[in-house]
């Protein structure tokens, strides 16, 4: 608790002997009272709205305010900048941007209950900051060390902190070992919903049997819990997306407006890309598969998702690169509801599926998807020397 704060209690537990050594039968003296300054006692007449203003005054100074929720901070060694948050359950509508002014920002928003805010920064890393009603979020750091920030202000941000500046020091499967203790340890935090996701199901191999087991010990911990189990039940139905499974059902709307569907994928070989105009990595998968697909036509089908949360910007990537297959780039970035129909939450991402539709890799660099495609459709002549 800050100064502001215990003063601002100091202040209401003072008022409250004031106003109660006023009462008929008791005198100052016997309440311990200190004797008054002068014009003081026109205030003390009405102990009641003074109260109440220091208990005002107590709870604007220690938090958010009543049905709000805030995130402040510091960083070092950014003077001026802007990154953008958003919530992926509900804490706050579409994308903001917060700016940086002297190395200090704000973001107040109205929150009733909880929820997860995902911070975005300019090197397009992220990071979880978990919101209360009435709490304020506070993060320090240094901008060149943004793994190292520390985020304070309520037990689920201080676990967070925890967990993340101690799994900086892991290897990454023991990143995932310490993950799942996590979430068995803190089964009720909101915390460990944002981690069974980050690290079970949007890692490069999703594991979705141990995200289940994970989440059905959270639901057991709190049955009522909608978020639970309503990504419980989307695990379930991912399962069948894992490599020796068919490629799920799906449809979506492409950059044209065109339909479509898991019937747009009916080559030889099918390949699902997600990617970014600011990962170079899948901008330059996405530049070798348009190579691929140059030589071997309709052997080769190809539907990406892009993540953009600016559709123009996706729009002059595919202009720029002559990417002429189906595109879908909504806004959403990785709540794109396709990217979630098909567990996909990486850039650069994808799946390889063969002509019968079953899945038969997951995932691949550049390099890998050379390999893989090679293999099923045999080598190209052109490009070579570009790929990665």
């Amino acid at each position: 608790m800050g100064f502001a704060c215990t003063k601002g209690l100091t202040i209401t537990r003072i008022l409250r002997r004031a106003a109660s050594s006023r009462r008929p039968g008791r005198s100052s003296e016997s309440a311990g009272q200190p004797i008054p300054l002068r014009g003081a006692p026109s205030f003390l007449a009405f102990p009641a709205a003074l109260i109440a203003l220091a208990a005002l005054l107590a709870l604007t100074s220690c938090g958010a305010g009543n049905g709000r929720f805030r995130i402040e901070g510091r960083f070092r060694n950014l003077n001026r900048g802007e990154f953008y948050v958003y919530s992926p359950d509900g804490g706050t509508t579409g994308r903001d941007t917060i700016q940086v002014v002297d190395g200090r920002f704000s973001y107040n928003v109205p929150l009733s209950d909880k929820a997860t805010f995902i911070l975005i920064f300019p090197n397009f890393s992220q990071q979880a900051v978990f919101g209360e009603n009435g709490k304020v979020a506070k993060i320090s750091g240094d901008a060149s060390h943004m793994r190292e920030m520390e985020i304070t202000g309520t037990d689920d941000n201080e676990l967070m902190t925890d967990f993340r500046l101690a799994a900086n020091r892991l290897s990454p499967p023991e990143v995932k070992e310490a993950a799942a203790r996590f979430v068995e340890e803190n089964p009720a935090s909101l915390a460990s919903l944002y981690i069974v996701n980050s690290h079970f199901l949007q890692a490069s191999q999703p594991d979705y049997a141990e995200a289940s087991r994970l989440l059905k010990l959270m639901l057991k911990e709190d049955p009522s819990n909608g978020r639970v189990a309503l990504l419980l039940k989307q695990v379930e139905s991912l399962k069948p997306s894992s490599i020796g499974a068919m490629l799920p059902q799906f449809t979506a709307t492409d950059t044209d407006g065109r339909a479509i569907s898991r019937k747009s994928l009916n080559g030889k070989v099918n390949v699902v890309s997600a990617w970014a105009s600011w990962s170079y990595d899948s901008v330059n998968l996405q530049q070798w598969l348009r190579r691929f697909k140059k030589e071997k036509g309709a052997d080769l089908a190809v539907v990406s998702i892009c993540v953009d949360a600016d559709r123009k910007a996706c729009l002059r990537q595919m202009k720029a690169d002559s990417i002429n297959w189906p595109n879908v780039c909504d806004g959403r970035m990785w709540d794109t509801p396709l990217m979630q129909t098909l567990g996909l939450s990486t850039v650069p991402g994808n799946i390889v599926a063969d002509a019968n539709g079953k899945i038969v890799a997951r995932n691949l660099n550049t390099s890998q998807m050379k390999e893989q495609l090679e293999k099923m459709l045999g080598k190209i002549s052109t490009g070579d020397r570009r790929t990665r």
